[in-house]
Parts: C-alpha cells; structure tokens; sequence
C-alpha cells in the first residue's frame, strides 16, 4: 500500500447498489496512508449513509453545493478539484456517467469532476442491459478520450437477479488497479537504488563506543522519496530510532562501519544508482576491549585505525551506476567537495556546511550546494529535509532522462 501514502483522494459516490462497497474502500485508502474527501450524489444516501462514510474519512461528506449545517457554507468544487492527486468515482451509475460525459453539471459530484486538474478514475457498475446499452459504451470511449482511466466491471451475479458484466469491481482490486497504475507511471519504476544512513558505532569495549550525532534523517527521507517515486530501495541505516513502513524499502540494520562496507558490497553491483548518505567513521579503536575497562587510569589512550572507505571503494567498483555522495565541510567547502568528487569517482556530491545555520546534525532543516562530475555548482536555499531529499531524487530522475 505504499504506493497510496500520503495521496490525497476524492471518492465520488453515486446512486447505485454498489455504493455499499465504499464503506469498505474509504477505510482501505485510510489504511493505506491516505487523505480522503468524500462526494455524494444526492441519490447515493439512499444506500450508504453519509455518517458511515464520514466517519470513516475523518472528513465531512460534501453533497450540496451549499451545507446548512455549517451557516451555508460554500463548498468549493474547485478547490476540490486541485486538492486532491486523484479522483475516483465509484461507483459509477450510467446516469452519472452519461453526466460525466457530457458536461451536464447538476451536482456537486459532477462540478467537482469537471473542475479537476488530477487523474480521474471512475469503476462502472449497472444491470448488464444497461452496462451494454451504446449510450453507456459511448459514455466509456468519451471518457477514455478524456483521459480519464475505466476500472472495469466484474462479471458475477446483479442487483436485478441476471448474471453478467456490470458489478463494480471489489475494493480491493479497485485499490490494487489504482496502485498498478500509479506505479507504472512513476520515474523511478524498476531502477533498484542502494542508500546508506545514520552514524555507525565503533567499539571500545562491551559497554562504549566511538560514534557520532547523525540522526540518519536525511537518509531515510532520501529512501522514502524515491520509495514514493517508484524506485526499490535497500536502505542500510547505522544505529538510529527511525524506521519505516514503506514496503518498497529493504531496511537493513548495520553498526560498525565494516558492516556497513560488507552490506553495501554485497548489494552494489545490482542497484541503479547509490547514494552514501550516512556519516561513517574514519577511525576505530585498533583492539575492541573483551571486558568494560575499568576507570583505572588518570588518562587513557586508544590506538585508532582507519575504517575501510566505503564510497572510495564503491566509485572504485563502479560500472554504470550513478553515485551520490555527501561532504560535511567548515572550510574550503568547495574545494574539498570537487576533490572528494575526483577522488572518490562521483557523479554527484551533495555538500553540507556547518557554518550554515540550520544545516548540519540535529536539524530538521538542510542547506545544501549540489557538485556534479563536469564542476556545475548549485546552491539550494535552506529547506526541510524532506525537501532536500525530494530535490536530490529530482537530480536523479533528470539523469536518467537526459
């Protein structure tokens, strides 16, 4: 149900039998991750109650261009119209088909449709006589030249006793349609992209480690916009307190930085494009302590060894893969970006400064200046994480449509 998250839906209902079954689609785009706002058709309250399908939207149900409840207050078919990612009608009575297309706007169902600027998807269900009537088989082909996207009837048993095409098509095959469709259309749909986040951990001893302040936000935002995208993503995030639901992400857990070399190798060459996201220790103590060491000593000295280079190794085995890395500099940011470019074989380097307000570990926020492979420079403004990770996946859909 990824695919629905965060989506926000209008559900039109009109009045026919079928109109039951919506109960049951409301609460799965609900599940889902969904916002939905429902609209009725006057007739369709004959078979659903609007308390039932408010309820289950957590919004009031709209009906009336004018809502007496509320000191007749407007509502809005065109700010419904652009609210909403897509719309879906269902079911879809040949009267209210008919209506659909052919611009004849006597409800708030049908001013809605005709003001909105999002995908339109709309499941027929009517007797068969009717659902094989040319007015109705011409309302589908107007309204496929429209655009708009026909979720078709089942073949089963009728409200009338007859057995045939015309029963709208269960929820969740409805939402499963839906899915399948947007999925198909996203800019990502079949790349595999590998992202590491978060610190790693190394050990002194059982108890202590050498470890640093990365909450591993911005890599888990980073998963779940190219999740949201269409992209298959193997996160591997170092020792945080975030997770995610989204199914399109294989989360792996990892905590030393050699974990993280091992897992990352063993998913590299398979992936599309990868982005080392996570704040990876340079050093590790030389000999990890097998009991807690006792506080023995006025002073204490650890021995330090290098941690393997992950994205060095990375750019080293790297064939068509398109590999981001990230820079956190406090001087010569630029320089130092460019060089970590050259040296690591990047095709792009997100770079971080910690002498930008609001950017940095423990911010909700990020300023980043993105560095491509040819030396373009581009600043971004300071924005949410969120954001920053939408505009590095931006940079990774121009790349695959250049």
């Amino acid at each position: 149900m990824a695919v629905l998250s965060g989506k926000k839906i209008i559900l039109g209902v009109s009045g026919g039998i079928a109109a039951y079954k919506t109960a049951h689609l409301v609460r799965l785009f609900i599940k889902a991750g969904a916002q939905v706002r429902v609209v009725m058709t006057p007739a369709s309250k004959d078979f659903v109650t609007p308390l039932t399908l408010s309820t289950l939207s957590k919004n009031p149900v709209l009906s009336d261009f004018y809502s007496e409840e509320e000191n007749d207050l407007w509502n809005n078919h065109v700010e419904l119209g652009l609210w909403a990612d897509f719309m879906l009608i269902a079911p879809a009575t040949a009267n209210t088909l008919s209506k659909m297309a052919n611009g004849n706007c006597d409800n708030l169902l049908i001013a809605t449709y005709l003001s909105a600027k999002c995908p339109v998807y709309f499941a027929p269900a009517m007797d068969l006589d009717m659902y094989k009537h040319p007015s109705t088989l011409d309302s589908f082909s107007k309204l496929k030249k429209f655009g708009n996207i026909m979720i078709p009837a089942e073949s089963g048993e009728l409200a009338s006793g007859l057995s045939g095409q015309g029963r709208m098509a269960e929820p969740e095959k409805i939402v499963s349609f839906i899915e399948a469709d947007i999925l198909s259309k996203l800019p990502l749909k079949g790349k595999k992209v590998l992202v590491t986040a978060g610190p790693t951990y190394e050990a002194i001893d059982p108890v202590r480690f050498i470890g640093n302040h990365s909450s591993g936000k911005m890599g888990f935002d980073i998963a779940n916009e190219l999740a949201m995208n269409g992209a298959e993503v193997t996160l591997v995030s170092g020792p945080t307190h975030l997770s995610t639901s989204n199914t399109s992400i294989n989360l792996v857990r990892v905590r030393s930085a050699q974990d993280m070399y091992d897992v990352c190798h063993q998913y590299f060459e398979k992936v599309d494009v990868a982005i080392a996201a996570a704040a990876v220790a340079d050093y590790r103590p030389k000999n990890i302590a097998s009991q807690k060491i006792k506080k023995n000593e006025a002073t204490f000295v650890i021995e330090l060894e290098k941690t393997k280079d992950i994205l060095a190794s990375l750019g080293e085995k790297k064939k068509n893969q398109f590999l981001i890395g990230f820079a956190l500099e406090t001087e010569n940011e630029i320089e130092h970006a460019k060089l970590k470019i050259q040296k690591k074989n990047l095709d792009l380097i997100v770079l971080n400064s910690l002498n930008d307000k609001g950017a940095g570990f423990g911010h909700a926020t990020n300023k980043v200046t993105f560095i491509d492979s040819n030396g373009n420079i581009e600043p971004m403004d300071l924005k949410s994480k969120e954001e920053v990770a939408s505009d590095i996946v931006n940079k990774i859909i121009q790349h695959f449509n250049a």
